[in-house]
This record gives C-alpha cells, sequence and structure tokens, in this order.
C-alpha cells in the first residue's frame, strides 16, 4: 500500500496575513491526521511575501501544538542556510516536545541572491558545497555516533527520522551513499525524477536507519467534484509559478477560470511540463492520475501539494483524495 504524506507551503493568500496563514496551517494539519495521512511537511523559504514557513522549526512546533499523532517535519531545511549545531538544537526540542513524531526533511539548494546572503551572514553558495560533510556533522550531533568535541543539547539521543530531499541526481546519490530514506520534489522539477530514482535504488547502501531503499515523490494534487472546479481551484498556484519564473513572486492570487487559455505558449509549456507530477480533477480521475503515477515511480509515500486560495478547499480537496485513494497499491 501507498502512504499519503502532506506538504504545505503555509501560504499567505491576497488579502491575507500571516498569522491567518499559520491557523490555515495547523486546521490542514489537524484534516491530514484525521485523515490518517502519514505525515505533515512544511518547507523553508525566505523572502517570499506568500510563504509564511520561513522559521521552519517554529512552525512545525505550532503544527505540533495542534495534532497529537501525525509525523511532523522539514520538506526541507536548507542546511546551507544553518550551521549543524543550530538544526541539532532545533529539532532536539522538537523531538522533546514531540517524541517519536519528528522528520528532519535536508535539502541543499541555497535558494538565495545575494540580500538574503548578506542578511543570513553566509556565502551560501559555498556552503552548499559542504552540503554532505554538514550532513554527516548533524547526523552525529544527534545520533553520537561519531565523538565530536561538542555536544547539542537538545538535540543528542533524539530520536529524528532523517531524510534526503532532491530534484537531481546529487541528491539520489548522497541518499542512497548515507542509507537514508529520499523523498524528490516532482511537484516543481520533474526532469530527473526517473532517473534519479533509479540511481538512488541502484546505489542504496543499507545504513542503522534504514535496510532497503525508501522513496517518497512530491505531486500537486487538486481533487474537487468536477474537472472544471478542480482546474479553477489550481489555477492559484500555477499563477504563484508563473510568477515566480517570471521574477515577480507575490501572495496567492484568487482563482481564475480558464487561466492557461490566457496565457502565452512559453508559459502553458511549462505548466504543461510540470502536470506530469500532478492530478487535477474530480476524485476519480485524481485517483486514476495517481495510480499511474504509483506505477511510474514505483513510490513508498506520495507527499500531496497543492495551494488553494480558498483554505476550505484545499481540506476538501484532500479529503476527496485521501477517501479514494486509501487502496492505492505501490
Amino acid at each position: 500500500m501507498t502512504d499519503f504524506s502532506v506538504l504545505d507551503l503555509v501560504p499567505v493568500r491576497e488579502g491575507g496575513s500571516v498569522a491567518e496563514a499559520l491557523g490555515n496551517a495547523a486546521q490542514l494539519a489537524v484534516q491530514a491526521e484525521k485523515l490518517r495521512c502519514k505525515r505533515f511537511w512544511v518547507a523553508e523559504h525566505h523572502t517570499m511575501e506568500g510563504i509564511a514557513g520561513g522559521a521552519t522549526s517554529v512552525v512545525l512546533a505550532h503544527i505540533g501544538n495542534a495534532t497529537s499523532s501525525i509525523r511532523i517535519g522539514s520538506g526541507g531545511i536548507m542546511l546551507p542556510n544553518h550551521t549543524p549545531f543550530q538544526i541539532a538544537e532545533q529539532f532536539g526540542t522538537l523531538d522533546a516536545l514531540f517524541p517519536g513524531r519528528i522528520d528532519l526533511g535536508l535539502g541543499r539548494a541555497p535558494g538565495a541572491g545575494p540580500e538574503l546572503q548578506r542578511a543570513l551572514r553566509k556565502d551560501l553558495h559555498k556552503a552548499s558545497e559542504y552540503f554532505p560533510q554538514d550532513v554527516l556533522e548533524l547526523r552525529a550531533l544527534m545520533t553520537g555516533d561519531v565523538d565530536l568535541p561538542i555536544k547539542a543539547t537538545p538535540g543528542l539521543g533524539a530520536n529524528v527520522e532523517f531524510w534526503m530531499l532532491g530534484s537531481s541526481l546529487f541528491g539520489a546519490r548522497l541518499a542512497a551513499k548515507l542509507g537514508m530514506p529520499y523523498a524528490f520534489a516532482a511537484h516543481f522539477a520533474p526532469d530527473h525524477l526517473d532517473s534519479a530514482l533509479e540511481v538512488y535504488r541502484r546505489d542504496f547502501q543499507p545504513s542503522d536507519a534504514l535496510d532497503k531503499p525508501h522513496v517518497m515523490v512530491a505531486m500537486n494534487v487538486f481533487a474537487a467534484e468536477t474537472d472544471e472546479e478542480a482546474r479553477i481551484l489550481a489555477s492559484s498556484q500555477q499563477q504563484s509559478f508563473v510568477a515566480l519564473r517570471s521574477g515577480t513572486p507575490g501572495k496567492l492570487p484568487p482563482p481564475i477560470a480558464n487561466y492557461t487559455e490566457t496565457l502565452p505558449a512559453p508559459a502553458r509549456a511549462m505548466l504543461d511540463h510540470l502536470s506530469q507530477a500532478a492530478a487535477v480533477g474530480t476524485p476519480e480521475k485524481v485517483r486514476a492520475d495517481i495510480e499511474a503515477f504509483v506505477r511510474r515511480t514505483g513510490a513508498d509515500e506520495i507527499i500531496l501539494c497543492g495551494a488553494t486560495f480558498d483554505p476550505e478547499a484545499r481540506l476538501r480537496s484532500i479529503e476527496l483524495t485521501l477517501e479514494t485513494c486509501q487502496s492505492v497499491a505501490a
């Protein structure tokens, strides 16, 4: 059976606020838990007025307090933005607050221009070169499997599940070498999906944490009572993708009927390309598309993405998806 999880960017919609976005995230996590999702992840983004998950560990504490059993974690922490010691303390604290529920998904992309680099006081592109070593140091700070001259408290001994995130062969190779579960960001970067999963499974080396490859893949999913309604719901995120790729990101906009028909050819082609990791339509269509995607990838887990302008519409979309997909087989 395929497990299902939820990825939330904590979107801030036009006319809305950060406080509203955080409240909506908690409500979505409660719904995901009620529907027996395995995980609820929050992604780290900075300097984007439409995304409120920048202080990821703080947001996860908020989510943890609103829920009781679902695993919560980062999808992911961009480690070049931080020091391993800081993340060990933060996620060690989360494990102490919510024992046995914490995932730590790690990504390499700095995703930052010169302004953010100055604000963080880091050369993020240089820091990304040390990502493999930083992953090993972070893991050692929490597991104690290497004798380090400094101890993280909280952190040392925390029962945190480490994940490698990626959208290229680099993350796949590193996850395989370190024996970590691997999550692929197909929802925004599907180009290397098949080759990355092939490399990860082929080169996987068992570890104390994991004895065989374990794959989760991200999909954009919008379910509604009709195909047309689902396409309208998806248009808010589509507008955000187009704005981001054109260098004008902003808050999540209201949906637009027939949005893609208004776009120039290059923008339509970009959205069509992303649709290979998407399911948009009635529950029956969504199930069929997810089943086909699972057959293609052999994914052990699917993590559902897809921001909607109306938070209630996303709650309903997740509900429709999970009700029809609980029996999808890997």
